[in-house]
């Protein structure tokens, strides 16, 4: 029994260095979707009457009990698991059915297999997992608003739903705008944990210039840009297209409202023209041109025939 004890602890070390170093990268965790946290360790099928405990930390997330009779009993929250097989397979890896954000988006989760045939019980770690949470921005939305403040140009960038909280830059033209001219706020959404972004910029802009929004999630290694260009036009002539736009609008509605009040007139006059020649009728019934018939004209205008003596 001392040999064979030894010969497991033996087998045991040997195999944990193999899987730690398998684990040196983090895996990704995409909020609200399920993520495996691997841990492949085919030894444990030598094993009988052990536990193994899934930890977050000092918390233990999901436990399971290999008894000797091959029953296996799991416990665990949030609905952790372990594929079923893995008293088969060895493979004890962490099934998470969805991914949260919290405050902290880098995670390490710990296996340990505890041993329960001495009376103390012992423990030994096989795998550490680094679990990162992130989840990806909408596209930025940049739009020009008025500017407050004579000339300079203002721009505002919004973008939705990512984490964690992502770097933001601007662009005019290939530089970054001037020192102060851009404010960016970000937003924690109490329910889900995400961020909402908004950035705002206020400069000097030339005529022909170009300014892009860069939405930057290093964890999801996700760049985002939205650009405008040409982005300042003349004030005149803004605001005569805007004048022009008005009084467009204004010359329909008057032509619309012309062309509606024609027709309800017309329609008044021939109401009113047909009642007043329906009351003529009613008043001289008797009073109308008779066309007489061809053959009746024809005889009237034949010439008479004079009589002669013989």
């Amino acid at each position: 029994m001392p040999q064979v004890a030894l010969w497991r602890t033996g087998l045991l070390l040997s195999f944990l260095c193999s899987c730690a170093c398998l684990e040196k990268e983090c895996v990704l965790g995409i909020v609200g979707r399920p993520v495996s946290l691997p841990c492949v360790y085919p030894q444990l099928l030598t094993f009988v009457n052990v536990s193994i405990e899934w930890r977050k930390g000092e918390e233990v997330v999901l436990k399971s009990v290999w008894k000797k009779d091959g029953d296996v009993e799991e416990w665990s929250i949030n609905r952790a698991t372990t594929p079923a097989d893995a008293a088969l397979t060895g493979n004890v890896s962490l099934q998470l059915p969805t991914v949260d954000p919290t405050e902290h988006n880098t995670y390490y989760y710990s296996l340990l297999i505890i041993s329960g045939e001495s009376k103390e019980n012992q423990s030994t770690e096989l795998c550490t997992v680094c679990l990162r949470t992130a989840a990806g921005f909408s596209s930025p939305l940049l739009q020009r608003e008025e500017a407050q403040q004579g000339e300079e140009a203002a721009f505002v960038c919004h973008s939705t739903g990512g984490f964690p909280e992502p770097a933001v830059y601007w662009l005019i033209n290939t530089e970054e705008p001037p020192e102060g001219s851009v404010r960016t706020l970000a937003a924690l959404l109490p329910d889900s944990h995400l961020y909402n972004i908004t950035s705002y910029l206020t400069a000097n802009i030339s005529k022909d210039a170009s300014v892009s929004c860069i939405i930057e999630n290093l964890t999801m290694n996700e760049t985002l840009t939205s650009t405008k260009y040409g982005v300042k036009g003349s004030p005149v002539v803004g605001r005569a297209s805007k004048a022009l736009w008005i009084f467009s609008t204004a010359l329909c509605v008057v032509v619309g409202a012309m062309v509606l009040a024609g027709v309800i007139y017309q329609i008044h006059l021939d109401r009113m023209s047909n009642r007043k020649k329906n009351e003529y009728l009613e008043q001289h019934p008797n009073r109308g041109y008779k066309r007489r018939c061809p053959d009746e004209e024809a005889e009237e205008m034949k010439p008479e025939g004079k009589e002669t003596d013989v």
